[in-house]
């Protein structure tokens, strides 16, 4: 008797702990710049995750299991977002949305790769992030992107500065990060291919606050606009720091200055900034019912906000499909061409596991009637 009951109890445990298993938590990590210059972009990636955990754990989670998410804070600094990488694998996570800075996603990938997280970016766009390694010609299998490349970025700002600026002076500056660098390089090689030369090529160290130097160099190349590759708090002070010294040079940036915070920087000189992004993405009608749930939550779902609601959501429809959350038969159905329906509009990738589109557009920052400075596609 004492043996049948024994029996029944080791039963009754095995299926318990079988339950268990079934129903465990899918953990996500979400890393990114939840201090420092970049903060504003951190909460983008924040609070665009956890509203998609929120969403989809509301209709079920993912095969029916709910998914768990913890934030890691980088600071744009690539050895915290080593930290913070080792951190979510010691907690056991095994999808990542991040990191915002490429020179933190870049070196944060390779201990995702050891350890088999899958890893979506929201806003990275160097190239090497995703591009196989030099020396073996391998890419990895863990990275994807919802955002575009520096080079598809580069393209479209170098074309529209070589047909509107052919007979003007143009200087690049950069912040000497992964991003700024690569994207004023990109942007460079393609205007210089349609014919246009620069006048001056130089750099800028981030954080820093007074920034006369540069643009005194740029006063007396007598530049007509700036290429600027950086984030918008240095962009917002170089603005305001050139109409301090009475010039009225233009400046045009990529993604990095999509933010409102730089206007709040910049104040009244940033209105005629010219800047690459993709589409609004707040106006694609399959992002309507999400933007009202941050305008419920009074926060502003701009720039990267739904770029990372939505890698929860590829997330999500790889495991349906892969009928696994298994991160390497995820990655195995990301890589086969499958289109995933996101708030950013519908999403496919290639076998690096960058976008298969290329949307960016040209947009001018303007004044409205009502004396806020924001962004308006051209």
């Amino acid at each position: 008797m004492k043996q049948r009951l024994l029996a029944g109890v080791a039963l009754a445990s095995a299926i318990l702990l079988s339950g268990a298993a079934a129903r465990a938590d899918v953990k996500l990590g979400i890393g990114g710049p939840i201090t420092g210059g970049s903060a504003a972009f951190g909460a983008q990636l924040k609070m665009g995750s956890e509203q998609a955990v929120e969403d989809i754990n509301k209709a079920g989670g993912v095969l029916g299991q709910k998914i768990v998410s913890e934030t890691g804070d980088d600071a744009s600094d690539p050895k915290q977002g080593i930290s913070v990488a080792n951190k979510f694998v010691g907690d056991g996570v095994t999808w990542v949305v991040g990191h915002f800075n490429s020179s933190v996603s870049i070196p944060t990938s390779g201990v995702y790769n050891e350890n088999a997280v899958l890893q979506i970016t929201p806003a990275s766009t160097n190239p090497g992030l995703t591009n196989p390694d030099p020396k073996t010609g391998e890419s990895k299998w863990n990275v994807f992107r919802t955002c575009g490349r520096d080079d598809q970025q580069g393209a479209v700002a170098g074309d529209y500065i070589a047909k509107n600026f052919k007979d003007k002076k143009v200087a690049f500056v950069h912040d000497k990060k992964a991003y700024g660098k690569g994207l004023v390089d990109e942007t460079k090689k393609a205007m210089n291919a349609a014919g246009l030369k620069e006048v001056l090529y130089d750099t800028i160290n981030p954080g820093e606050k007074d920034y006369s130097a540069i643009v005194s160099k740029l006063k007396a190349a007598g530049v007509d606009l700036v290429y600027y590759g950086g984030e918008q708090t240095e962009a917002g002070l170089l603005v305001r720091q050139m109409r301090d010294q009475g010039m009225s040079t233009i400046l045009m940036g990529g993604d990095g200055i999509a933010s409102e915070e730089y206007a709040q920087i910049g104040g009244d000189g940033v209105v005629g900034t010219l800047m690459t992004f993709p589409p609004d993405p707040r106006l694609n009608p399959a992002a309507a019912n999400v933007v009202k749930e941050f305008e419920a939550k009074k926060f502003n779902p701009e720039t990267y906000t739904l770029y990372s609601y939505a890698a929860v959501q590829v997330m999500k429809q790889a495991a349906e499909a892969a009928k696994s959350v298994d991160t390497q038969a995820m990655a195995k159905v990301m890589h086969s061409g499958m289109v995933f329906h996101t708030v950013v509009g519908d999403i496919s990738y290639d076998k690096k596991g960058d976008v298969t589109r290329a949307d960016y557009v040209v947009y001018r920052w303007v004044k409205g009637p009502d004396g806020k400075i924001t962004y308006k596609q051209l």
